[in-house]
């Protein structure tokens, strides 16, 4: 059996490719655009092969497939559309609006095939040679434990960098650019995960309407990185400049994680695109419902049906290959239970979920779960295996209410929820431990958080939908004013509350995750959907044009503020242990003589206050009226030694009154200094030293932070 996809060697190139057709042709193409056709042989496995002389490296080739035309038993050969490779390395060329590249039924039946030829309207496939000087790159293989991820998009976080060259804005050359890696280290984050990077075309829709898709999540090429990033050309230089990319972040010690897309691809419905899959093989890549109407569990037209096992080896070899030959470090699954699903139900004992589970390569990265999709029981939050991490949504809406919801509506809802979210969230991964958690307050998906604080109806008109796009329900709070304002006290309150907010997250047990420019006050002009940009303007003002929702790098003087909190931030994560915890914490308590319950064990202890400084009662975690909170944390190896801090007192005021809180008396804690308060505009200066039983005072909408110390000698 063929390796699957194109080859080349010294002399010519080897193709392969799976197909349940009658026949198969590859389809080369010199540079003139001609067209040569060359019959392939099919082995006992089900795929075709064919050895050609002479092909070389960065020619441009695709497949015809002869078979029935039955959609009516899930059947779409048609030898008149041009297939990409599924097995491409690179991809050439953009998808253009013409009737011919949808291959669907012509008249009023399903019998009659579109015989019109798409070559002209669709990308081609690339042979790419497989040959890469890694030197002696070394994945950073960051623990769990110490990872913050960075969501950034390759495009949106490089295109407005000053420092980078403008022929490299936009590119994974400008990501690898050292002004960029420089910043990332400076700020603290250990792994970038990008939007996809898999190459993806546009939606028809989109580009009729002048538009183009921003974020990628419309793959037409699960082994190719996305062309147009890449600065040096698309016949297979875009594979070089991914792959040096790489190896520039982990020579900076960065990781590269990357958002995947293998719950549908960019064919869509049946009135979609043909491209490769429809044509190659509909019943095998594709969920059919009664064997001809496409299940959609996305939202997107289609989903990839990871009971085939056709489609589970294209998925997996894909998955292999970006490890073994891109050298990232992990995934994270859009959609992830549409992967998982069986007839049709979410099956956490799936083919997908055992393959990934003993392979002896993908079970080694970081593998995380967007953990929910749009069919029936497609919450799934919890249930993924022990070894994965799932995006957190109950954290990201627990923050957002307790922050912004509560101070919208003029009440609280009380404090219940926040503390599983701030140690863990132990009530939805108590069997996986609370590094499963992917703790995050914005995604690429809704407001930036800078946006959070100054809307809250989404302003999204400029996505051309009149505005119907998009969550109505954001969490969200603008401090008294819709929008941009000058008045001095909300825009106060508004840069207080985004340093709660970072301050929450970073300060949480679990894995947190930013989002790109958040640390600087990226704003979407109150977007909440910014999936699509307008193109017209920017195909007439080139590659280098300031994109609407890209990071802006000039910092102003509230911007350099907000990146230096977010660094003092997670400096103090990595500077605290107690604040990385593994496993969840525990709530006995810690006796004169240091022991818990007469037991010594190495877990984390959480101790609850209110504002008295008395221990939280359990009438007082229902009281819908409190907005002050106390978390004392401690942990052996927290730094600590006899007669060195104990452990972290962090104080939440979640109202808009000052409020006393009187430093609870705790065995272990005889003083306290204030690390960080969040109603600074900059990140001070250590305090003195205040003693247990003193009172201190809590601004209106605050979190401060306190060291806990010394600890008493244990014997």
């Amino acid at each position: 059996m063929e390796r699957l996809g194109a080859h080349p060697d010294a002399t010519g190139t080897t193709f392969a490719v799976p197909s349940g057709g009658e026949a198969v042709d590859l389809a080369l193409f010199d540079e003139s655009g001609s067209e040569r056709r060359v019959p392939m042989s099919r082995d006992t496995s089900g795929s075709w092969h064919v050895r050609v002389e002479g092909v070389a490296p960065g020619t441009l080739y695709g497949y015809r497939v002869l078979g029935p035309w039955d959609p009516w038993h899930g059947h779409r050969f048609n030898a008149d559309k041009l297939l990409l490779d599924p097995y491409a390395r690179a991809i050439d060329g953009s998808l253009h609006l013409d009737d011919a590249v949808f291959g669907h039924v012509v008249g009023d039946n399903d019998t009659v095939r579109d015989s019109r030829d798409s070559a002209p309207f669709v990308p081609r496939s690339v042979v790419v040679a497989g040959s890469f000087d890694w030197q002696d790159d070394a994945a950073p293989r960051v623990p769990w434990s110490d990872t913050v991820l960075y969501e950034a998009h390759v495009r949106g976080l490089t295109l407005r960098h000053p420092d980078v060259p403008r022929e490299q804005a936009g590119t994974y050359a400008g990501l690898a650019h050292p002004a960029v890696t420089d910043h990332l280290l400076g700020l603290g984050v250990t792994t970038v995960e990008l939007l996809p990077v898999h190459h993806f075309v546009n939606e028809p829709f989109l580009t009729r309407r002048g538009r183009a898709n921003y974020w990628g999540y419309n793959s037409v090429g699960f082994f190719a990185p996305h062309a147009p990033y890449a600065s040096t050309g698309s016949r297979g230089q875009q594979v070089a400049e991914f792959q040096e990319m790489v190896r520039a972040m982990h020579a900076a010690g960065l990781e590269v994680v990357l958002d995947v897309v293998y719950n549908h691809t960019g064919e869509g419905g049946p009135d979609g695109p043909t491209l490769c899959w429809r044509s190659l093989d509909n019943r095998a890549y594709y969920r059919l419902r009664h064997g001809r109407a496409y299940d959609d569990f996305t939202g997107c037209g289609n989903s990839l049906d990871l009971r085939h096992p056709h489609c589970l080896q294209m998925v997996t070899d894909s998955l292999r290959y970006w490890v073994q030959e891109m050298h990232v470090d992990g995934f994270r699954f859009d959609l992830a239970p549409t992967l998982a699903r069986g007839s049709p139900e979410f099956d956490p004992r799936s083919a997908f979920l055992a393959v990934l589970g003993q392979d002896p390569v993908l079970s080694e990265v970081k593998l995380i779960a967007e953990p929910w999709d749009v069919g029936p029981g497609g919450y799934q939050l919890g249930r993924f295996p022990a070894t994965w991490a799932e995006w957190n949504d109950r954290y990201r809406d627990a923050v957002r209410e307790t922050w912004l919801v509560d101070n919208a509506r003029k009440h609280g809802s009380g404090m219940r929820d926040l503390a599983y979210r701030l140690t863990g969230s132990s009530d939805v991964f108590e069997a996986k431990g609370p590094l499963a958690s992917v703790n995050f307050v914005t995604a690429h998906d809704g407001f930036t958080l800078r946006d959070l604080v100054t809307y809250e109806q989404k302003h999204n008109m400029g996505n051309g939908e009149d505005n119907r796009d998009g969550s109505d329900h954001n969490r969200s709070w603008n401090c008294g004013v819709e929008g941009r304002t000058d008045q001095p006290d909300v825009t106060a309150l508004r840069r207080r509350m985004i340093r709660n907010l970072l301050a929450t997250l970073l300060l949480s047990t679990g894995v947190p995750m930013l989002t790109a420019g958040d640390e600087t006050g990226r704003t979407q002009e109150g977007n909440n959907n910014a999936y699509s940009v307008d193109v017209t303007s920017a195909e007439e003002e080139g590659n280098h044009r300031q994109a609407a929702y890209a990071v802006d790098w000039a910092l102003g003087p509230d911007a350099a503020d907000l990146l230096a909190w977010t660094r003092a931030l997670l400096r103090l994560r990595r500077e605290h242990p107690v604040l990385r915890q593994d496993t969840f914490f525990d709530g006995r308590r810690v006796h004169e003589d240091g022991l818990r319950d007469g037991l010594r064990d190495d877990r984390g202890v959480v101790v609850w206050f209110c504002a008295a400084g008395t221990e939280m009662s359990a009438e007082a975690w229902f009281d819908h009226a409190l907005r002050v909170l106390g978390m004392h944390l401690s942990a052996d190896g927290d730094g600590a030694t006899n007669g060195g801090p104990a452990g972290m007192l962090v104080l939440l005021n979640t109202g808009p009154e000052e409020e006393r809180f009187t430093l609870p008396a705790e065995p272990s804690t005889t003083s306290y200094r204030c690390l960080l308060d969040t109603s600074d505009e900059r990140p001070g200066e250590v305090g003195p030293e205040a003693t247990a039983g003193t009172g201190v005072a809590l601004t209106p909408y605050s979190v401060q932070v306190l060291s806990a110390g010394p600890r008493r000698p244990s014997p």
